[in-house]
């Protein structure tokens, strides 16, 4: 049987990220359901994206102008960079409205086995930076994954020499977490990273 319009639909949604058949089919039906307003407005802002949004020449996040608006901004602390793995972490971390500093967006993570290395990543663009501002501390925002870690102890490694402290987001028991249901490494980094009170 050919697949129609709805099951192509269906099949689309589902190679987004986090969303199963389930989920896929709900948002088709959504759409078939609502206003054709709703499709067409989809439709046209889809098709236009790749046109209307660059990335940012200074930090590598995703934007319609360039510099970005948090690059551009003068009243933000360029002596403060945080590095992300993606434009998204660092749409998330914009979202909180509590970091004053600038941010630089690798491209990725350090992943041997799927063949990216430094070279794949903007780690050269990030060290030209570092040369260019007046830069005091580099917080790496990583993940606490293999992939995470070890592009946070390469980042470390290239710093070394340069006068600039290298501080990394602490991890560990979320706020209003069980003891009883904190897997062994978040409780193993818990530990580590515990603080005075």
């Amino acid at each position: 049987m050919k697949a129609n319009a709805l099951d192509r639909l269906v099949t689309l949604f589902s190679k987004l990220p986090g969303i199963g058949k389930k989920s896929a089919g709900r948002i088709a039906y959504h759409i078939l359901e609502s206003s054709p307003v709703l499709a067409e407005t989809l439709s046209r802002e889809l098709s236009g994206l790749h046109q209307a949004i660059i990335r940012c020449g200074t930090c590598g996040g995703f934007t319609e102008t360039d510099p970005c608006s948090v690059c551009s901004d003068t009243g933000r602390d360029r002596s403060i960079i945080c590095v992300v793995e993606s434009a998204q972490d660092m749409r998330i971390i914009e979202e909180a409205h509590e970091f004053p500093g600038v941010y630089h967006v690798l491209g990725g993570l350090i992943a041997p086995l799927d063949g990216i290395g430094p070279a794949n990543l903007s780690i050269n663009k990030l060290m030209d930076r570092l040369h260019s501002d007046h830069v005091k501390e580099l917080i790496l925002a990583l993940n606490p994954t293999v992939e995470g870690d070890t592009t946070a102890l390469y980042l470390q490694k290239q710093l070394k020499n340069l006068p600039i402290t290298v501080t990394r987001l602490a991890s560990g028991m979320p706020v209003g977490g069980n003891i009883e249901y904190i897997d062994k490494l978040t409780l193993l980094r818990s530990l580590r990273g515990r603080v005075k009170i």
